[in-house]
């Protein structure tokens, strides 16, 4: 019985979705919207590892545009996978690859202050044990701190938003706020959303003494609404093999079928890697979210930042996949677009990528996102929920 490694590269899509032109960011339509394909027109992309892995042969195939710095013959097994959950948000992604496809409509909260309905900021303040909050709009998680970052300092009032994906944002100053009591704020609001089916409740803790130094710290934590039916994480514990999370999988899926979990920043996290590609045993699965490029640089607009990340991570790969064994099984993967040339700052409505190592070689074509999860069961000998079909 072998391994299975499943990374999932936070945002980068690959264009194409059929059905773009019903997602927006403000008032445009994501219809043209290619992450990857904008990196490379626009700065160029050297990323020798997943090239070989089929990269540009997947960009080509979804979108049809020319990829001058990607030109390998593909080593390993590539195609592109196509969503169908009505959404391009971090839970839709990643269900949908782990077998579920999203069985509801998410509640999303509307533009213009307020954002949310007086029953929930009474329960904020309720839970913040404060007189009020601030932002109650749509923002983004660098520039709310901006805004309010100060305001929150005098006031106490811990900084509450949203964004066109299905979620609730809470910013509050590590240390003057306190850490733990923004953790336990999202604890104990977070039922309430999770009946609404609102996706998460994120806490943003930041640091600093003002607005020219406020930055986010690495103790995001994410409160999710935990999936309704068994996932592939589920599926392999049933197997006997034990699941690894690392990154904020642990936190998507509430730890359900999740025996250890790793969190931090891209440097931990590739280290945890390396540890398991020696440590974890035969049937076992890594799962793993790596890389906050729409955090770090799709939803900041930064191409140049965004490329870099690609190219870091690309050389890291290059160290990873020699760790891997024989029967070992890795793919890499996305969980939506975020186009950083776009305008707005919201995730973009993508098909994204599929590279599989371990597979032997060739065109798996068009497939779907629980494709990843049937397939990733079929290595396992796991048995899956029916809803996709092996491309091994």
């Amino acid at each position: 019985m072998a391994r299975a490694f499943l990374i999932v590269l936070d945002s980068v899509g690959c264009g194409g979705a059929p059905d773009a032109g019903e997602f927006f960011n403000g008032d445009m339509p994501d219809t043209g919207a290619n992450t990857l394909g904008h990196i490379i027109a626009q700065r160029g992309l050297n990323v020798p590892n997943m090239d070989a892995l089929g990269l540009g042969a997947a960009v080509r195939f979804s979108t049809g545009i020319e990829t001058p710095d990607l030109v390998a013959q593909p080593s390993g097994k590539w195609g592109v996978a196509r969503e169908i959950s009505r959404g391009k948000d971090t839970p839709s992604g990643h269900w949908e690859l782990a077998g579920l496809p999203v069985p509801w409509e998410w509640t999303y909260f509307p533009e213009g202050t307020p954002a949310f309905p007086d029953s929930i900021t009474q329960a904020l303040c309720k839970a913040a044990g404060t007189d009020g909050i601030l932002c109650n709009a749509h923002s983004n998680g660098i520039k709310v701190i901006d805004d309010f970052g100060e305001e929150h300092l005098r006031t106490g009032q811990p900084i509450c938003y949203t964004s066109a994906d299905s979620v609730l944002q809470i910013a509050a100053h590590e240390e003057v706020f306190g850490n733990e009591r923004l953790l336990q704020m999202c604890a104990d609001v977070g039922p309430l959303l999770h009946e609404l089916r609102v996706g998460r409740v994120i806490a943003r803790p930041f640091v600093g003494t003002c607005r020219a130094d406020f930055k986010r710290t690495k103790h995001r934590r994410d409160f999710a609404i935990a999936p309704p039916e068994p996932v592939l994480t589920n599926w392999v514990q049933d197997a006997g093999g034990k699941v690894h999370g690392v990154g904020k999988i642990g936190d998507i899926f509430t730890m359900s079928g999740i025996d250890t979990s790793v969190k931090g920043r891209d440097p931990e996290l590739m280290a945890a890697l390396d540890n398991l590609a020696k440590t974890a045993a035969q049937g076992d699965f890594v799962f793993a979210n790596l890389v906050e490029f729409d955090t770090d640089y799709g939803h900041r607009r930064d191409v140049d930042g965004y490329g870099a990340a690609l190219e870091r991570f690309d050389q890291w790969l290059g160290q990873f996949l020699p760790c891997l064994g024989e029967g070992d099984l890795l793919v890499l993967t996305a969980d939506h677009g975020n186009d950083p040339s776009w305008p707005g700052t919201d995730h973009t409505r993508e098909q994204v990528p599929v590279l599989v190592h371990g597979a032997g070689v060739g065109e798996i074509g068009l497939c779907g996102f629980t494709d990843v999860a049937a397939s990733i069961a079929a290595h396992l000998g796991a048995k899956s929920n029916g809803t996709g079909r092996s491309f091994l």
